[in-house]
């Protein structure tokens, strides 16, 4: 399953590890901290086209990366809700779902 999250960039659904709105979450000196961290490690990859509204934490391929997009975060977990896989399921022979 996959989430598109701006600028035609789209994320595995199981490496998201965390949604963050950037207002809230950037109040506290740690997160803020992170962020900056992250960013001198080259682990931003900046998905909005404008402000970003909020982060989402991936690890992808063992590695962390942070997307910053300009989608709310509630719009992110809704989105993540009712992702949908990139490619349609095709039925096998057997009657199983393969993806």
């Amino acid at each position: 399953m996959y989430l598109n999250i701006g600028k035609n960039q789209v994320i595995r659904k199981d490496s998201i590890l965390g949604i963050f709105d950037l207002d809230s979450s950037s109040q506290s000196w740690l997160t803020r901290e992170f962020l900056s961290a992250a960013e001198k490690a080259g682990q931003i990859v900046n998905s909005a086209e404008d402000i970003p509204n909020s982060f989402l934490l991936c690890e992808e391929n063992g590695k962390i990366r942070v997307y910053l997009t300009q989608s709310t975060s509630r719009t992110l977990r809704r989105k993540q809700e009712e992702a949908t896989p990139l490619l349609p399921e095709t039925e096998r022979s057997d009657g199983k779902h393969r993806k």
